[in-house]
């Protein structure tokens, strides 16, 4: 086996996420198939010390006996001191987790994400850095889809910064073949996320196994969102990516193309996509907007069936002709994925010397501010102390357990919608308060989603936890707060 390319790694700075909840359902009644469609304190210890300070002595600077000596210039005591001075140290790093808003193409890379990235790499160093497996559905197995790079039908489209990164991948051998043109053992037309995590071993399982990538191009969805519970897909998901993360992979996820064929469906494709986006942050790994990049296209990209992405020049004409089509979008954001991540990896600077961060701590007194909408993170009750509401004046559930609070504010009336999506062994439920964030001002409470018509000013959304039996259902859970 050929020994992966040395990295230069740095010790992690940040860990990843909050820990995984141990093994998360993979399975539910609902996953019949449809037919195709995470801040390590700044180094305190004291600087070196100085050497002595350069002293001319008592007699001042020493002086030439000659009569016509010129003067002798005396360097400034206080120039000397500053120079002897070692730099200063880095400043520390920001507080709170990145965000990854909306808006942009590719999530942040901050160097607190990037040194999380290498900690995955340096524990896990058999995998193969040249190497990615593909994961999905019917869009991920067309033979457009990054099969054109293992090939001459390539036109860049003027992006020769891209060039060495297609030029390192091409070499990998998985198991054969490039990755590019592998047929990946966990992709399949027609899959839901569950048929990844399906048997024993897994086709994910195998695939990982089979080719040892260092990356894995991974987007479930399309099929998803027209027939299983969000709540199902969203922990399936999450066990993909943690599955991955455990033996070195790097996931490299997606939000998923309008479904332009039903309303309905295309209906719940934003909050599926937020999910998506909420977990990849919440574990540190790469996100790109397709959906975002789709929409301005004709047709938003989409061949006649209003479902699969249509190609043009073999899916890699990346000019702007050729990306007027779905696949060429994809194969064009896919390889800019790779590119940033194994940037960041060979310890270059971070793409993001800056991104937005969650301000607040959860508790009533400092609540999580979300500054925009739509927001979505991960997070975990299980962390918490915090318990001042057991209960709520829209509900007799006992949500005595531990809570995190959110708080926004809406310049004008709004339709918004709160959902919470709790990982396997949880039970998480979500609750809108009004401005005074007291149990009294409950506007709404579900065990998944809320949607109410709010008008101007601050809210309130508490993620609380449901206690069973007397037992507390603390754990993970992925919160979405969106305008309808």
């Amino acid at each position: 086996m050929r020994a992966p390319t040395p990295y230069a790694y740095v010790p992690i700075l940040a860990l990843l996420a909050t820990g995984c909840p141990g093994t998360l359902d993979s399975t539910d009644p609902d996953s019949a198939l449809s037919d195709d469609a995470r801040t390590a304190l700044p180094d305190s210890s004291t600087p070196d010390e100085m050497g002595p300070t350069p002293d001319a002595g008592p007699d001042g600077p020493p002086r030439d006996s000659g009569a016509d000596a010129e003067p002798v210039d005396v360097p400034d005591a206080d120039t000397e001191r500053d120079a002897a001075l070692p730099p200063p140290p880095p400043p520390p790093p920001p507080s709170g987790p990145v965000l990854y808003p909306a808006g942009r193409r590719h999530s942040p890379i901050t160097e607190d994400l990037a040194a999380g990235l290498r900690d995955v790499a340096t524990r896990h160093p058999a995998r193969m850095d040249d190497v990615f497996a593909k994961v999905g559905d019917s869009i991920t197995v067309g033979t457009t889809f990054l099969h054109c790079f293992a090939g001459t039908r390539v036109d860049l489209g003027g992006r020769d910064v891209l060039q060495p990164t297609l030029d390192f991948f091409r070499a990998g051998d998985a198991a054969g073949t490039t990755p590019f043109d592998r047929t990946s053992l966990a992709a399949t037309v027609g899959w839901s996320a569950s048929a990844a995590l399906a048997g024993t071993p897994s086709p994910l399982d195998r695939e990982l196994a089979a080719v040892e990538p260092r990356f894995m191009v991974l987007m479930f969805g399309t099929n998803d969102v027209g027939f299983r519970n969000l709540e199902s897909f969203t922990r399936d998901m999450l066990t993909i990516v943690d599955r991955a993360l455990a033996v070195g992979t790097i996931p490299l996820t997606s939000s998923i193309p309008p479904r332009d064929d039903s309303s309905d469906a295309d209906a719940r494709v934003p909050l599926l996509n937020l999910a998506v986006r909420a977990l990849a942050q919440g574990r540190g790994v790469p996100f790109v907007d397709y959906h975002r990049e789709l929409l301005p296209l004709p047709a938003h990209g989409l061949a006649g069936d209003g479902v699969h992405p249509q190609s043009s020049g073999g899916g890699c004409l990346l000019t702007d002709e050729g990306l007027q089509a779905g696949v060429n979008v994809r194969n064009l954001l896919v390889l800019e994925q790779l590119d940033r991540v194994r940037r960041a990896l060979e310890a270059d600077p971070a793409p993001d010397a800056d991104a937005p961060r969650l301000r607040g701590d959860g508790s009533a007194a400092l609540p999580f501010e979300i500054e925009e909408l739509p927001f979505a993170t991960l997070h975990d009750t299980r962390g918490s102390s915090h318990r001042d509401l057991s209960g709520y004046s829209c509900s007799d559930a006992d949500e005595a357990g531990p809570e995190l609070r959110y708080r926004f504010s809406l310049d004008a009336p709004a339709r918004v919608t709160a959902a919470i999506f709790s990982a396997a062994g949880a039970d998480i439920d979500v609750h809108v308060l009004d401005s005074s964030g007291a149990a009294a001002g409950c506007l709404g409470r579900d065990n998944q989603r809320v949607t109410l018509d709010l008008g101007a000013g601050t809210h309130h959304v508490v993620a609380d936890t449901f206690v069973s039996g007397g037992v507390e259902q603390s754990g993970e859970y992925v919160i979405v707060v969106a305008r309808e």
